[in-house]
């Protein structure tokens, strides 16, 4: 791997959300649990790894076991701007705000750019946008 990869520790809902993520950018989740790798630091079932496969977003994330702490995001957001064409972003986006919250809806801005920003039901700020829209 070469480029920056997020990994998030979930609070017991790594399973959850790995699966939605999945299905919001249509790949597969691959998980792992503590009992696969033989970790007894929390529930066996729980995710001690998990990531998405044969997708457009890479993203990795366990739930949170002992000393480790949930994810809380204050301050930093995943960016899709342009990775995808806008008809996906928006559809992305669409799909991100169930269950989540828009902090400020995706809508084109003054620059000539559309962007948007959504909390999405784990706690995953995003921030999806791209620069041309040719879709009528």
């Amino acid at each position: 791997m070469t480029a920056l990869a997020p990994y998030v520790y979930l609070p017991g809902t790594a399973r959850e959300a790995l699966t939605f993520y999945a299905d919001v950018f249509g790949c597969s989740a691959q998980m792992h649990t503590l009992e696969d790798f033989g970790r007894t630091d929390g529930p066996l079932d729980a995710i001690a790894h998990g990531f998405l496969s044969d997708g457009p977003v890479t993203l990795f994330a366990a739930d949170a076991t002992g000393d480790q702490a949930p994810f809380r995001c204050e301050g930093m957001m995943l960016s899709l701007l342009g990775a995808a064409p806008p008809a996906t972003l928006r559809e992305w986006f669409h799909q991100l705000t169930q269950g989540g919250q828009i902090v400020d809806d995706l809508q084109a801005r003054p620059w000539g750019a559309t962007d948007g920003q959504v909390i999405d039901p784990y706690g995953v700020h995003w921030l999806i946008g791209f620069e041309h829209d040719d879709t009528p």
